[in-house]
């Protein structure tokens, strides 16, 4: 008969109250705040919440050796240790003397283990051998054979609570490989004396069980009692390590403070210090909602300046441009493209520029690594959407616009070739932009932005069947789309021309630009940008200040906007849009005044485009957004008539009537828009109620009246 296995009292007790009831975890592990013992558990006492009746059933009745063994050293069982000795085995003789220690407070290890003990039993040395190697079922049989062979033969009640402990470690463990997380605590709170310093590994699984269980402050004390109690430098370090993607970051500082410094003040954790840090911050790169402790910052920085590491560089390049500061963004990635021009440095330099208004040196940076994933791919695309929409258009050279259209197409990119159309139309090659917006729409037919551009791009091409076949296309999805050729419409701009020519570009005459007309339809006088619009804003900038020439990007919005208002009074509206632009990344009424102010900017300098967009960039009171709507209409009714096209004149100018009242001017140019469509009779009629305030321009209008009838 196999004889009955007794455990240590201690163990029994903490069984029973861990398995009695639902204060498994508070039970098991001591709490901070706690008296710290040498072992995981607390064996002298029961929690006086503890059900007695439990406890006594667990314990044999009342019955239990704790009294011969816990409050009595000079008993404790040594064979084992002296067994371990003998065998030079001091791995197994360390975790012994743990053991020991764990279960028997008062117990002090001898010095020389084989200095006393009874004389030698090969049949036992034998056991405690297959004990050593591990062959606890060959244990089992060797005890059962001895004890059919020998019945008074007693078996050493330590090899027997070795040999339970064993087993139950076994099981342990194989609990812990099969993630049955519930079983690992079961069996810890069942076998405490597994729960020392001598088996550390026990301990950690235990602490992983834990935080599987939903259970991470019980974890946390886990590896705190092992950094409190446990002394090889190897496994104290390998506890945090173990530790760090299991326990939040509170958790993981309250370990570190456990850290013991060497006599020369270096502490035991301090390349683990340099691994959160670095952790912290790539947790940062990719959410940019966390927190990251300024030391931790301040750590990688100087890692960074120290050691001058590529990965530390790009660490902080997307640290600072998650949390929208390109321009240090921008600094630590350059650093690292410096160092290493890769397909990682070239993506995070490539979006810093991006961000901080220089797409141009993003696409050059780019472009050799687009290829290299989607990622990269994408953004080497942004940047070419965002260089192709820089106000006022950029001059790309060929070369350059050839290699970004053929990635373009290559990808198949709708938002790229929608930049490319409006490009193409800022330059007045309609005929190219149509192309790029029939091709975007290819691409993604559902695309009402590229839809709206081709409708655009006919109109201007005086192509109305082909833009009523896209009406037709959008009726009820689009108003803007049905509305192509009203004022509404997208506006081309009048602003200088660069001398480039587009991909896509198709052989023949171009429509005449601003810039190229050599003679004006109508008397210099009469040009109704001679009628300014008033520019409604409190305190103007003084223009001492601002004739220097100065780059806004490094000013603050407010600086900017100030800047923006002193460059317009000396008429240099292209550097008070950038300005502008600047300002723009204010809030509240600075970026309503910067959105205002880029908007007048602009209609000074011609870009009636661009003055639109400014406009929309924020909210505008009302009497911003009238003057500003009033000159565009004007600035759009000027420019349909520069280049003849005199019904989109009429309905800009009938537009502008509804919201603001018709200046002379601007009646007279209205008459003469009729005076070339053959409309004498309209003509007329503007032309008698202009003439009729007296205004001479009227009377001579009424005269090429009469000579434009007499020639028909």
């Amino acid at each position: 008969m196999r004889p009955l296995l007794l455990l240590p009292a201690g163990v029994a007790i903490l069984g029973a109250v861990a398995l009695g009831g639902p204060g498994l975890v508070d039970r098991f592990l001591p709490r901070q705040g706690e008296e710290n013992t040498s072992s995981l558990v607390k064996t002298e006492a029961v929690e006086p919440d503890t059900p007695a009746d439990v406890v006594l059933a667990q314990s044999d009745g009342g019955n239990s050796p704790r009294s011969g063994t816990t409050d009595q050293p000079g008993k404790v069982d040594e064979t084992a240790l002296r067994y371990f000795a003998a065998k030079g085995d001091t791995k197994r003789l360390e975790a012994e003397i743990a053991r020991l220690k764990a279960l028997y407070p008062g117990w002090t290890p001898p010095k020389n283990p084989l200095a006393t003990g009874p004389a030698n039993d090969p049949q036992l040395d034998a056991m405690w051998k297959l004990y050593s190697e591990g062959k606890l079922t060959a244990l089992r049989k060797a005890v059962a054979d001895r004890q059919a062979a020998e019945p008074g033969w007693q078996v050493p009640q330590d090899l027997l609570d070795r040999l339970a402990v064993a087993e139950a470690r076994d099981q342990l463990i194989g609990a812990s490989d099969l993630k049955q997380y519930d079983k690992v605590v079961q069996l810890a709170a069942t076998n405490a004396s597994l729960l020392t310093c001598g088996d550390v590994d026990v301990l950690w699984r235990v602490a992983e069980a834990f935080v599987r269980t939903d259970r991470k402050d019980r974890a946390r004390d886990a590896y705190l009692y092992v950094l409190k109690n446990c002394d090889k430098p190897e496994e104290r370090f390998a506890t945090v390590q173990k530790a760090l993607p299991l326990l939040p970051r509170t958790d993981i500082d309250q370990l570190l403070a456990e850290e013991r410094k060497a006599p020369d003040g270096k502490g035991e954790f301090d390349p683990l210090r340099t691994d959160i840090a670095r952790q912290s911050l790539a947790n940062a790169g990719d959410d940019p909602k966390l927190v990251v402790p300024p030391a931790d910052l301040a750590l990688v920085e100087k890692l960074a300046n120290d050691r001058g590491l590529v990965s530390d560089a790009v660490l902080l390049g997307w640290y600072h441009l998650r949390r929208d500061s390109p321009q240090a963004a921008e600094t630590w990635f350059r650093r690292a493209y410096g160092k290493e021009n890769s397909a990682e440095t070239a993506q995070g330099l490539a979006l810093a520029l991006v961000d901080i208004s220089r797409p141009a040196e993003a696409e050059s940076v780019l472009f050799q690594w687009r290829n290299t994933s989607d990622d990269t791919r994408k953004v080497y695309l942004a940047a070419v959407a965002n260089l192709l929409a820089v106000t006022p258009p950029p001059q790309i050279a060929a070369e350059v616009l050839d290699r970004m259209s053929r990635a373009v197409a290559e990808a198949k990119d709708t938002t790229s070739a929608e930049q490319f159309g409006w490009y193409a139309d800022a330059l007045n090659q309609f005929q190219t932009a149509a192309q790029w917006f029939a091709l975007a729409l290819g691409w993604k037919p559902d695309d009402e932005p590229s839809a709206y551009g081709l409708a655009l791009m006919r109109w201007k091409l005086a192509d109305h069947a082909g833009v009523r076949d896209i009406q037709k296309a959008w009726i009820g999805r689009s108003e803007r789309i049905a509305r192509v050729g009203e004022p509404e419409a997208k506006p081309r701009e009048t602003g200088r021309v660069p001398s480039v020519v587009l991909p896509l570009q198709q052989p023949g005459p171009q429509p005449e630009t601003a810039a190229s007309t050599s003679q004006r339809a109508m008397p210099p006088d009469l040009d109704p940008r001679a009628g300014t619009t008033k520019q409604t804003r409190a305190a103007p900038a003084k223009t001492t200040g601002c004739r220097e020439t100065q780059d806004p990007r490094g000013l603050t919005p407010t600086q900017a906007l100030t800047r923006g208002w002193c460059l317009m009074e000396i008429n240099r509206p292209l550097e008070a849009a950038a300005a502008f632009d600047v300002a723009l990344g204010g809030s509240g009424q600075t970026r309503s005044d910067a959105a205002y102010g880029q908007s007048l900017a602009y209609l000074r300098a011609g870009l009636a485009d661009q003055a639109a967009v400014a406009s929309s960039k924020a909210p505008l009171s009302r009497e911003r957004a009238v003057e500003v709507r009033v000159a565009l209409l004007e600035t759009q009714a000027l420019a349909a008539f520069e280049h003849q096209r005199y019904p989109e004149t009429i309905m800009a100018l009938e537009e502008r009537a509804r919201i603001a009242p018709e200046r002379i001017n601007l009646m007279i140019l209205r008459g003469y828009a009729y005076l070339k469509l053959h409309r004498f009779g309209d003509a007329e009629q503007v032309f008698r109620a202009a003439a009729a305030t007296g205004d001479r321009d009227a009377l001579k209008a009424l005269g090429d009246l009469e000579r434009a009838r007499n020639r028909n």
